[in-house]
């Protein structure tokens, strides 16, 4: 089964469970942020690979945007529209999709035909990643230190999947290889994946 998803593509790669501001001042986006509030639906997130995130003029030229496959959907928790303008939104990470085709509205946005992936199954990680699960603890603890919440609550720490989204979030790795994290469907190897980056950097003992 597949749905008709709005989509946002970002220099970025929204993780389930993350959280996202975005600063909106396109018409699309205007209107896509309206639609979505009004209506109670989300929109779909998606990292570019090639192209800009602000169209500079009519519709993008054919090929100027290329955006990866898999995707997550994203809900607007908050919005602020203080500046005339200018929308400032927060928003948080839903389910993953996989775009079967996209297509381009006149005003410019992308709408894609996607299908909706499963989610981690609740797993707790594995007795060899719990450096790396309490290392997330020392994390968060520290940006909460510097007044910095990145991350939403309840916190996790006995789900490998969340553990291991919130460390891709944060951690200082190419675009790529986030999305790549991100499309894998289990969980545990997905922790493992990050427990080996953080012991190569000497993170975690």
């Amino acid at each position: 089964m597949t749905e008709e998803l709005p989509l946002f593509p970002l220099q970025t790669v929204l993780f389930p469970g993350g959280l996202l501001s975005l600063k909106v001042f396109e018409a699309r986006y205007l209107d896509l942020a309206s639609t979505c509030l009004r209506e109670k639906r989300p929109f779909g997130v998606v990292a570019l690979r090639k192209g800009q995130e602000v169209r500079r003029s009519g519709q993008d030229e054919p090929g100027a945007v290329v955006f990866e496959d898999v995707g997550v959907m994203a809900e607007i928790l908050e919005l602020d529209g203080a500046q005339p303008g200018i929308l400032q939104l927060r928003c948080r990470g839903l389910r993953r999709f996989r775009i079967e085709r996209t297509h381009q509205r006149a005003d410019g946005l992308w709408v894609g035909e996607v299908e909706t992936l499963p989610d981690d199954e609740p797993i707790a990680p594995a007795e060899a990643v719990h450096e790396t699960v309490r290392g997330l603890a020392n994390a968060i603890a520290s940006l909460k230190g510097k007044g910095v919440e990145p991350f939403e609550a309840p916190y996790r720490f006995d789900d490998a999947g969340w553990v291991a989204n919130r460390w891709c979030e944060i951690l200082p790795i190419p675009l790529a290889a986030k999305q790549r994290l991100m499309e894998l469907p289990d969980a545990r190897v997905r922790l493992a994946l990050v427990d080996e980056f953080l012991r190569g950097q000497g993170v975690v003992k």
